[in-house]
């Protein structure tokens, strides 16, 4: 027997997706239903399904919220929206199953066959956990940039190069734009951390934008945008075993 939960604010949509799986998944027993995403929470919590039907766009909190504020994640996760969308596509990235309403009773069947294969292999919510991890990296990859009257949210992969402009810092992003960040540029690189390098006593630079390393000139990096960035001499040892290693 599966152990369901359906998540939906609507309660129609309820309706039809339960009336579907009694007739065509005779093995899969609905433990419950909510339209509150709240109380859906502390249920899969408690109850601790096999998997659970949800509605991603719910309009007091969607799907990404309530999965994030879940203790209990041991379960397989089947999508259920009216639209294939932006976020729809974000969860197929991770071979999860997703139905359109009105919900096929074709395709709920191979949802369901996935997973009682899944409950037999022992690796139901594998898929989720695969979710959370490039989420949590994603996030760590995310900083907050003071700016002049405001704070940038920025990934740290979209940052070319950093350049001292006294007590201020101005940044550089990949799409071509420009900041003024308002600390040093000591501060910055502390923030950066791993990824990026100092290469100069005015520079640091993100290590994989670096395309070349010109040894003649005065020395200096070419930046996968063109961008001729110097290099200390007192840095250059330490620099290549970066690139190199």
């Amino acid at each position: 027997m599966i152990k369901a939960i359906i998540v939906d604010d609507e309660f129609n949509a309820i309706k039809n997706l339960k009336w579907e799986i009694e007739r065509f998944c005779t093995d899969v027993k609905v433990l419950d239903t909510f339209t509150d995403p709240v109380e859906a929470i502390s249920a899969i919590n408690y109850l601790k399904p096999d998997c659970v039907f949800l509605d991603i766009e719910m309009p007091e909190m969607d799907g990404f919220e309530m999965l994030n504020m879940l203790k209990y994640r041991s379960f397989d996760l089947i999508i259920t929206s009216a639209y294939d969308n932006y976020a729809i596509k974000a969860f197929r990235q991770h071979a999860m199953d997703y139905l359109l309403k009105p919900v096929d009773s074709d395709d709920l069947i191979e949802a369901i066959d996935r997973i009682r294969a899944n409950k037999q292999k022992n690796i139901l919510g594998s898929e989720l956990k695969g979710l959370f991890e490039e989420w949590r990296d994603a996030e760590e990859k995310r900083m907050a940039l003071p700016m002049a009257g405001k704070t940038l949210y920025v990934d740290r992969n979209d940052i070319l190069y950093c350049k001292s402009d006294g007590n201020y810092t101005e940044v550089f992003f990949e799409n071509g734009g420009k900041e003024v960040f308002s600390k040093r540029l000591k501060d910055l690189e502390d923030m950066l951390g791993k990824g990026f390098y100092r290469v100069h006593n005015s520079y640091v630079t993100r290590l994989n934008a670096i395309t070349e390393f010109v040894n003649q000139d005065g020395q200096y990096l070419v930046l996968c945008d063109g961008t001729h960035v110097p290099v200390s001499r007192s840095k250059k040892g330490e620099l290549l075993q970066l690139l190199n290693g």
